[in-house]
C-alpha cells in the first residue's frame, strides 16, 4: 500500500513540475538553448510556413500547434523574456502580456500572409486594388555570404473607421427614358453606393526581411497587403528589390569571388605564406613555393560564395597577383648580378596578345 501511495506521488509531483515548467520553447523552434536570434528567427520563418493552419487544413491540432510557435518566438526573440523564461520557465512569463501571432506573422510575411501555392496571390478583378510598392533593400557582400535578418521600420496608411458616409463604388450606368410610344432615349449617369466613412491613419509597422544566403542582385521578397491602400479594396504588395553593396576587396560574379593581391618582386621570386581575412572572418590560407607572375591566379574552390538554390554547394574564391617592381634604380653591379643570378638571356617577342597568339 505505502509503494502504492508513493508511485502515486511521484506521478503527481512528475504532473505538477510539467505544469509548472510549461512549454518548452526551444523544442517547439527546434533550436538549442545556446541559439542565437538570427537562428530563432530562421527557424521561426521556416516552421511557420510549415505549421500554417491553412496549409493544414485536415489538422484539428494546426492552430495550437502555430499558436505554440508564435509564442516560443515572442519569448526566445526578446533577450529579456528570454532571461526571465530561462530561468522560470513559461510560469515566470504570467505577468507579461503576449503579444498576437498574425502580428509576428505578418513581420515576416505582411498582413494577408504566405501565398502558400508559391505564386502571386489570387486577384479578383472586381475588386480594386492599391499600388505595389518596390523599395531598395541595400546589402552588404558579408550578408550575402552568411544571411541576415534586417528589420525594416514602415510608416503604413491604414483605414480606419471615421463618422458619418460617403459615396463609394461609383460607376457609369445607362439609364432608359420612354420619350413616346416607340421613342426612347438612353443617356448615361454616374452611380454610387453608400459606405461608411473612412480616413487613413499612419502606423509605424516592423518588418523582417531575411537575407538568404546567396542572394542574387534584383532578387525581390514580397511583402503581400503593405503597399499602397485602396479605400474601396484591398492594399497592394510592397516588395524589397536586393541591391549588393559594392565591395572594397572582394568582387562577384555568380557564385564565384574574385579579389587582387600585390607581393613584392621578392616574393614573387622565392615564394611566400599569406592569409586572406574571408567575409566571415575566417582565414584561407595561401603557400607558394615557386615563382609568382603578374597576373597569375589561384583557384580555391569553395571559398565562393553559396549557391542561393542549394547552400550546400560554394563557388571558387579566384586571386589575381600583381607584382610591385622595386621603385629604386639599380646600379651596375647589382644589374650584373642579378644577370648571373637568373642566368636568363633576352626575350623580345611581339605578338598580339589581344587575341592570344
Amino acid at each position: 500500500m505505502a509503494a502504492g501511495v508513493r508511485s502515486v506521488c511521484i506521478v503527481l509531483l512528475c504532473l505538477s513540475g510539467e505544469v509548472l515548467t510549461g512549454r518548452d520553447f526551444y523544442k517547439i523552434l527546434g533550436v538549442s538553448k545556446s541559439a542565437s536570434v538570427k537562428d530563432i528567427k530562421k527557424a521561426y520563418r521556416k516552421l511557420a510556413l510549415q505549421l500554417h493552419p491553412d496549409r493544414n487544413p485536415d489538422d484539428p491540432a494546426a492552430q495550437d500547434k502555430f499558436q505554440d510557435l508564435g509564442a516560443a518566438y515572442e519569448v526566445l526573440s526578446d533577450e529579456e523574456k528570454r532571461k526571465q523564461y530561462d530561468m522560470y520557465g513559461e510560469e515566470g512569463l504570467k505577468e507579461g502580456r503576449q503579444g498576437s501571432h498574425d502580428d509576428i506573422f505578418s513581420h515576416f510575411f505582411g498582413d494577408f500572409g504566405f501565398m502558400f501555392g508559391g505564386g502571386p496571390r489570387h486577384q479578383d478583378r472586381n475588386i480594386p486594388r492599391g499600388s505595389d510598392i518596390i523599395v531598395d533593400l541595400e546589402v552588404t557582400l558579408e550578408e550575402v555570404y552568411s544571411g541576415n535578418f534586417v528589420e525594416v521600420v514602415r510608416n503604413k496608411p491604414v483605414a480606419k473607421q471615421a463618422p458619418g458616409k460617403r459615396k463609394c463604388n461609383c460607376r457609369q450606368e445607362m439609364r432608359t427614358t420612354q420619350l413616346g410610344p416607340g421613342r426612347f432615349q438612353m443617356t448615361q449617369e454616374m452611380v454610387c453606393d453608400e459606405c461608411p466613412n473612412v480616413k487613413l491613419v499612419n502606423e509605424e509597422r516592423t518588418l523582417e526581411v531575411e537575407i538568404e544566403p546567396g542572394v542574387r542582385d534584383g532578387m525581390e521578397y514580397p511583402f503581400i497587403g503593405e503597399g499602397e491602400p485602396h479605400i474601396d479594396g484591398e492594399p497592394g504588395d510592397l516588395k524589397f528589390r536586393i541591391k549588393v553593396l559594392k565591395h572594397p576587396i572582394f568582387e562577384r560574379r555568380g557564385d564565384d569571388l574574385y579579389t587582387n593581391v600585390t607581393i613584392s618582386l621578392v616574393e614573387a621570386l622565392i615564394g611566400f605564406e599569406m592569409v586572406i581575412s574571408h567575409l566571415d572572418g575566417h582565414k584561407v590560407q595561401i603557400v607558394r613555393d615557386k615563382i609568382t607572375k603578374p597576373g597569375a591566379k589561384v583557384w580555391k574552390k569553395g571559398e565562393g560564395l553559396p549557391n542561393f538554390d542549394n547552400n550546400n554547394i560554394r563557388g571558387s574564391l579566384i586571386i589575381t597577383f600583381d607584382v610591385d617592381f622595386p621603385r629604386e634604380q639599380l646600379t651596375g653591379d647589382q644589374k650584373e648580378g642579378i644577370k648571373q643570378l637568373l642566368k636568363q638571356g633576352p626575350v623580345k617577342k611581339v605578338y598580339n596578345g589581344l587575341q592570344g597568339y
